[in-house]
């Protein structure tokens, strides 16, 4: 009865499971694993209520591309031309809409492995497959580009990046752009926590080795720009080779216009809401580099540059699943095990350095204290 593009089990699993009943019976869990800004203990400006009362938004204005002038806030920020911008109504849907763009039912994208763990949802939903190449650690994360050979098909049509990573918190280096570039294939770069530096400053990178030859598209929105996720205000920014833009941006519009889906109070809203979100990114900021900085003190978690996430490396004896399972039956502590984001073997632990710092620490003792636990058990 139903499309084989949602087939997935709709079964939940034993975490799940074991969550929802110790929430039922009213613990306090100790969640290590929030990454929702809005419920993370934030101050936000009352000027970014007050910015959705404009009159304006009263008026229906169905432009494919989104208003001019939000349009212009995303351009001046982002410093690019203000006609390589289309708005969407999120990351999700700016997937969507290049999904539709580049591939045909049955084609395929590369995406990187430990990454982002929709992407097989948002791919599949659009007919489309998914083939990981592989992320390496060495000290710092690296795009292991033998694996993107060995992953290309003659119907394979993008690769995309997250960049920085979630949750490896990477950034695609200069010299990895470059050799992206010698592919030819077009480019997704969804940078959603560019901003998020916790080491270091924000990179600048120079993407003319993939522009120059194919098409590139960058995403971001208010979700993590801002702290906004409930605004539902996304963003692509496009970039190629001159002969080849005109074709694509009408062949992008006609697939936004076929939608129209962004609302007119955010829109009119935007320029507003970047400029005050910048005050609840610097909260983020503070709050993720603090919980970095308290955790290497105590544990050693793998470099990280960018984002809100952390990512600590359980010794061989220890079954990331089953000490996920047990930190949250026995301690109430809410942690990811790597296989979430498919990480290509066992052994990891995920963290959101945007938990609150008091909930933070607590959590991280009560987890290092089941790791020691673990341990003793093994002797």
């Amino acid at each position: 009865m139903f499309s084989k593009r949602i087939g997935w089990s709709l079964e939940t699993n034993d975490y799940s499971r074991l969550l929802k009943a110790k929430r039922q019976a009213g613990c306090h869990i100790l969640d290590l694993t929030e990454s929702n800004p809005t419920r993370a203990g934030l101050m936000y400006p009352a000027g970014i209520v007050e910015s959705l009362a404009d009159p304006e938004a009263l008026l229906y204005e169905p432009t494919p591309w989104g208003l001019l002038t939000a349009r212009q806030a995303v351009a001046k920020l982002h410093e690019v031309p203000v006609d390589s911008v289309m708005l969407t109504a999120s990351t999700s849907e700016s997937y969507g809409y290049l999904f539709k763009l580049l591939c045909d039912p049955g084609d395929h994208v590369l995406v990187p492995q430990p990454s982002y763990p929709l992407f097989e949802f948002l791919a599949k939903m659009e007919g489309v497959a998914i083939d990981p190449y592989l992320l390496r650690y060495d000290g710092q994360w690296r795009i292991d580009f033998d694996s993107i050979r060995a992953a290309l098909t003659p119907r394979t049509r993008a690769i995309l990046l997250v960049n920085p990573n979630n949750p490896t918190c990477s950034y695609v280096s200069q010299e990895e752009i470059h050799r992206l570039g010698e592919f030819g294939l077009p480019v997704v770069s969804d940078e959603v926590f560019h901003p998020y530096v916790l080491e270091g400053e924000e990179p600048r990178p120079d993407w003319s080795a993939v522009t120059s030859r194919t098409l590139l598209f960058r995403l971001s929105g208010l979700s993590k720009l801002a702290g906004l996720p409930q605004m539902k205000a996304g963003w692509i920014l496009m970039d190629g080779p001159a002969e080849a833009m005109p074709e694509l941006r009408e062949r992008l519009e006609l697939i936004a216009d076929t939608y129209l889906s962004v609302s007119s109070p955010v829109q009119h809203a935007l320029p507003e809401m970047l400029r005050l979100g910048a005050e609840v990114q610097q909260q983020i900021r503070t709050r993720t580099r603090a919980n970095l900085a308290w955790l290497q003190e105590r544990a050693a978690p793998l470099k990280a540059a960018a984002g809100w996430y952390a990512i600590l490396c359980l010794p061989e004896h220890i079954e990331e699943y089953e000490f996920a399972l047990t930190l949250l039956e026995q301690d109430d502590v809410l942690v990811q095990p790597g296989f979430f984001y498919d990480f290509p073997d066992s052994g990891w632990v995920v963290l959101s350095l945007l938990t609150p710092e008091a909930e933070f620490h607590e959590g991280v003792t009560r987890l290092l204290r089941r790791w020691d636990s673990f341990a003793s058990d093994q002797r």
